[in-house]
């Protein structure tokens, strides 16, 4: 690993990118040489505080940087990324990574031809409460879900599937380790011409069904899961950073005795969490916690609910 700091920059400061070049420029190892925006004011104000260059073409940063970040809409997400990946530039992605699975596939090949780190920005995985709870989940049976949410005044070019439900698709697929076996979803366009209301009843090979609701319409924010398993039960408010685990112990003689309360989580910006693990992943030549392979099989299943919907 080089001692030199890794030269990286942000594509994209709307609402989530800016937090990337706040957040790149106090990462130890790291250098922010640039952020990039097509509206130049919004540029100036991402790049101001950080001391970082303002440019409006990202094609101006092909053979000054050695990462990047993108947080465009995600119907650019191939076109911008992948010049990147084929040049070996390593790059973080937002979610969902991508709009389309074949996509997804042809940033997975350009990484892998090149060398260069690919990470898939599903910040949940993050939290520091689900690195809690991701070691005691072993054989969920029942996993519930709700996240939702006010309205908001971004990603309205996507369904709530891929906007929001997705970060709980990619938590599920890591605690349940199991294919997909049937999927039951409906949705509701509210608002917009797109699903703003979803639910989706996932089962899988293990016998494990999860039960996922998401909405962008709602009156107050909830982010919260829970997870069911024999003799265990564990809560994650992923807003709070909080985590409940009860279990029942059982002594021979003696009634069965239930056991548990909160559990201690170190609270930590998992935006700051995920952007240091991509920066060490890239410097010391390893996979992110979350690798675009990730992002593809959170992104599949997306798909397979979101065209459930549209036969119901």
């Amino acid at each position: 690993m080089s001692d030199a700091p890794l030269r990286v920059a942000v594509i994209g400061v709307g609402h989530l990118g800016r937090h990337h070049a706040r957040l790149l420029a106090g990462i130890e190892g790291a250098q922010l040489v640039a952020v990039v925006d097509t509206q130049p004011d919004r540029a100036a104000a991402a790049a101001e505080p950080t001391g970082a260059r303002a440019l409006a073409d990202y094609r101006e940063l092909f053979g000054q940087v050695d990462a990047v970040t993108v947080a465009v809409p995600t119907e650019l997400h191939r076109e911008i990324a992948l010049p990147f990946l084929e040049r070996g530039i390593s790059t973080l992605v937002e979610k969902p990574i991508t709009r389309t699975v074949a996509e997804a596939d042809a940033l997975i090949a350009a990484a892998a031809e090149s060398g260069a780190t690919l990470a898939a920005g599903h910040t949940e995985r993050y939290n520091p409460a689900v690195a809690v709870v991701l070691p005691m989940v072993s054989t969920p049976r029942f996993i519930e879900v709700h996240r939702l949410g006010v309205f908001p005044d971004r990603s309205l070019d996507i369904d709530v599937v891929f906007d929001l439900m997705i970060h709980d698709l990619d938590i599920i697929l890591a605690m349940v380790k199991s294919e997909v076996t049937s999927i039951d979803s409906v949705g509701v366009p509210v608002l917009t011409d797109r699903f703003d209301i979803a639910n989706a009843r996932l089962r899988f090979a293990t016998g494990c069904i999860a039960n996922v609701t998401a909405s962008r319409i709602s009156r107050e924010r909830v982010r919260k899961i829970r997870f069911f398993q024999p003799d265990a039960y564990i809560s994650i408010d992923y807003a709070e950073q909080e985590v409940e685990g009860y279990r029942l112990l059982r002594r021979e003689g003696q009634r069965p005795e239930i056991q548990g309360g909160k559990l201690p989580v170190t609270r930590e910006e998992p935006l700051k969490r995920e952007l240091t693990d991509f920066v060490r992943a890239v410097r010391e030549k390893r996979k992110p916690v979350v690798t675009g392979e990730d992002g593809r099989r959170a992104l599949v299943l997306a798909q397979a609910i979101a065209d459930k919907m549209e036969t119901v």
